[in-house]
């Protein structure tokens, strides 16, 4: 329809789409009012889910549009080169479309193609819905009658009778789009675009979640809902199902509205009048009547017959028609025992619902439940035929029902060493989460658990348990230089016991501890025994016996035995005392530590003053006087 070209506005200095209408389609009313409906549409839809057009104008004998340029690929091209969208990201996606279709529709556009190739994904996750060269206003009065405008895949089953399409044809599109973001293909397909068309007039779908099965049971039912045959049975609007997968990303439940609109599609609701309509429509095209007139009456005057044969006849007509409704009625309600009915879809139910909407559709329910860790209590997970599936009435119908996550129960391991235990809880399917404690138990012994032995708890759950590592060690403190009360007591605080003390002489004042085993800082188990070894004090050495020796010889004697000296002199008058030895201090024979000091005290010779009685005749006078 169109050729697009990169380009530069040189006014604003930004870089455009432009859009022009091939030359061939120039003079095609048709193409030129399609290409003039998507810039008008285009043009008044400012939203950031949806592309922006600038401009729109004439020139060189075409049409253009100026248009937002985008970085990115289609949301196409992701399918084909990733595959299969993740559910988180193609839920994100789909409520962005859904933004983008309820801005269009409150402003009363409809978009009538939507398909992956016209959204485009930008780098950081944004979507932006595009070409509305086929978008119609919803007040438009052309209805385009038999003709089929869309792409086959994504058509909607009013677009594929050639019906005028309103938002809910957009939703089922998106539904569509949904559908393939989430299982990498189409619900439906075909070799030609008329059997893919039929089969969204005619065909069941397949629930998403049969082709990815960790696709939730949520999700499933608002895609389901979607694609409904009947507009009806649709979403009213994107809000509505832009709503619904808001709570589908939240985790919550959706809509009743929508688990039994999911169940209608499933059981084929909407298929019969949906393929009726389309008949009908070829049959007898819309503006076609039938010929008036009289073409099979014959013009020439009917000659009159007698009226009774034609009573009697119609008397027996009466009566062969009343027996043969009776004939009719038995063997219309024999066939409809037999006719095959179709499986409703109960998963996600509650058991008592689908129970009922079971043996209300004339088949045979049939309970199993078993744990499954991803539906609730009680919710049905699994259904056997699956929904759609024709079969026999009161045949069963096999659901499977969550009893809640796996249980199992919690195995005796006090009493194991660590590794045993953790291969017990293991087995179990349970996790573990060892602590270890101080106790009087051996090393590596389980002394307790939680919860205790046969407790029930869902597979996966931890279980505690304590791993003895014996009695606690404590530091020995250090009572090296301490007096021997004080490195008792000292001890004891710490919960030690001080042994018998040793006693040995040593240069420390007695009584002091000298030495301590353990050591210090080492780490022992309350209780141990400290033994200390305590200063005696040195050991004593009887002074030698120094007195009457001279100065210098004691000194020598004493200084060989290990003790100091000092030397005291004392004035004599006694010439053979000078330097010699007179007394000593402590006394010869007594007892005293090495290296004492021993106190000398030695004569010194001190010559007395002149003691004669006269003095000499040349020194004194004549009158002088003696002394006496």
């Amino acid at each position: 329809m169109a050729t697009v070209y990169l380009a530069e506005d040189q006014e604003l200095g930004r870089r455009v789409a432009i859009k022009m209408l091939d030359e061939r389609h120039a003079q095609d009313e048709q193409f030129v009012e399609r290409f003039r409906r998507e810039a008008k549409s285009a043009a008044v839809l400012s939203h950031p889910n949806i592309v922006a057009v600038y401009d729109r104008g004439e020139a060189d004998g075409t049409y253009y549009i100026a248009m937002e340029y985008l970085e990115g690929k289609t949301l196409k091209e992701h399918l084909v080169a990733q595959g299969p969208t993740p559910v988180r990201i193609a839920v994100d996606y789909a409520r962005q479309i859904l933004a983008a279709l309820d801005f269009a529709h409150r402003n009363g556009i409809v978009h009538r193609d939507i398909k992956p190739h016209n959204v485009i994904v930008a780098p950081d996750g944004r979507l932006k819905v595009m070409d509305f060269g086929i978008a119609r206003s919803t007040s438009s009065q052309v209805t385009e009658v038999g003709s089929i405008i869309g792409t086959a895949q994504y058509l909607s089953p009013e677009q594929a009778r050639g019906a005028q399409a309103g938002p809910a044809a957009d939703l089922y599109s998106t539904g569509v789009v949904l559908y393939e973001m989430l299982t990498g293909s189409v619900p439906f397909t075909g070799d030609t675009p008329l059997e893919v068309a039929m089969k969204h007039l005619s065909a069941v779908p397949e629930p998403p979640s049969q082709k990815r099965p960790e696709i939730p049971h949520e999700l499933d039912a608002v895609v389901l809902r979607a694609l409904a045959k009947d507009e009806a049975a649709r979403y009213s609007s994107a809000k509505e199902m832009d709503a619904d997968l808001a709570r589908v990303g939240a985790g919550l439940s959706i809509s009743p509205a929508t688990e039994e609109a999911a169940t209608s599609v499933l059981a084929g609701a909407g298929i019969d009048t949906a393929v009726t309509r389309v008949t009908g429509s070829l049959d007898s095209p819309p503006g076609y009547t039938r010929p008036g007139g009289r073409y099979y009456d014959y013009e020439r005057p009917v000659r009159r017959r007698p009226v009774w044969p034609w009573l009697l006849a119609a008397l027996l007509l009466v009566a062969a028609g009343v027996s043969g409704f009776y004939v009719y009625s038995k063997i219309s309600d024999q066939l409809a025992g037999a006719k095959p009915i179709s499986v409703p879809f109960v998963e996600g139910k509650l058991e008592r619902l689908a129970v009922t909407e079971i043996k209300n559709a004339g088949l045979t329910p049939q309970v199993r439940r078993r744990p499954n860790e991803n539906v609730d209590v009680g919710r049905v997970f699994d259904q056997d035929p699956t929904a759609g599936t024709r079969v026999d009435k009161e045949a069963t119908v096999v659901i499977s029902v969550s009893s809640g996550k796996a249980k199992t129960t919690v195995p005796e391991v006090i009493g194991k060493t660590r590794d045993e235990a953790v291969a017990a809880l293991t087995a179990a399917n349970l996790k573990v989460n060892v602590v270890e404690v101080y106790s009087d138990q051996e090393p590596g012994v389980v002394t307790g658990q939680f919860p205790g032995a046969g407790v029930r708890l869902v597979q996966g759950e931890t279980v505690r348990i304590n791993v003895s590592q014996g009695v606690k060690q404590v530091s020995v403190p250090s009572v090296v230089g301490q007096t021997l009360d004080e490195a008792v007591a000292a001890l004891e605080a710490q919960g030690f016991t001080a042994g018998s003390p040793v006693f040995e002489n040593s240069d420390k004042p007695k009584n002091t501890v000298i030495a301590q085993d353990p050591a210090a800082g080492t780490l022992q188990r309350p209780g141990t025994t400290i033994a200390l070894t305590v200063s005696k004090g040195p050991a004593q050495t009887p002074v030698p016996d120094v007195e009457g020796l001279d100065v210098a010889s004691a000194q020598a004697t004493l200084r060989a035995a290990g003790f100091k000296v000092v030397v005291v002199f004392a004035d004599t008058d006694v010439a053979a005392e000078d330097g010699i030895v007179l007394a000593q201090s402590p006394g010869a024979g007594i007892d005293a530590d090495p290296k004492s000091t021993v106190t000398l005290t030695a004569g010194r010779y001190v010559a007395p003053p002149p003691t004669t009685d006269t003095v000499p005749s040349d020194t004194l006078p004549t009158d002088t006087i003696p002394v006496p």
